[in-house]
C-alpha cells in the first residue's frame, strides 16, 4: 500500500494525535482511540480513509525514479 498523507499532514496527524491521547488518558475517555488513530496514520504516512476516496496530499513519486528501481 502506497503512502498518502503528505509531510504536513503527517506532522500535523501527529500532534494531533498525541495530544488528543495525553488530555484523554488524563481525563480516562475514549478519545485516545481517535488519538491512536491519528496517530498511526501520521507514523505510517497511509490512510484508509484517504485511500477509499482516492485523495493523496503526497508528493507524486517521478517516473524515472521507479522505472529505474524495477530494472534493478
Amino acid at each position: 500500500m502506497k503512502k498518502n498523507l503528505g509531510k504536513w499532514d503527517r506532522l500535523l496527524r501527529i500532534i494531533a494525535g498525541t495530544v488528543i491521547m495525553v488530555v484523554s488518558l488524563y481525563y480516562q475517555s475514549w478519545w485516545a482511540l481517535l488519538g491512536l488513530a491519528l496517530l498511526v496514520n501520521g507514523l505510517s504516512g497511509r490512510c484508509g480513509g484517504y485511500a477509499l476516496l482516492g485523495i493523496s496530499t503526497a508528493k507524486p513519486v517521478c517516473e524515472t525514479d521507479t522505472a529505474r528501481d524495477n530494472t534493478k
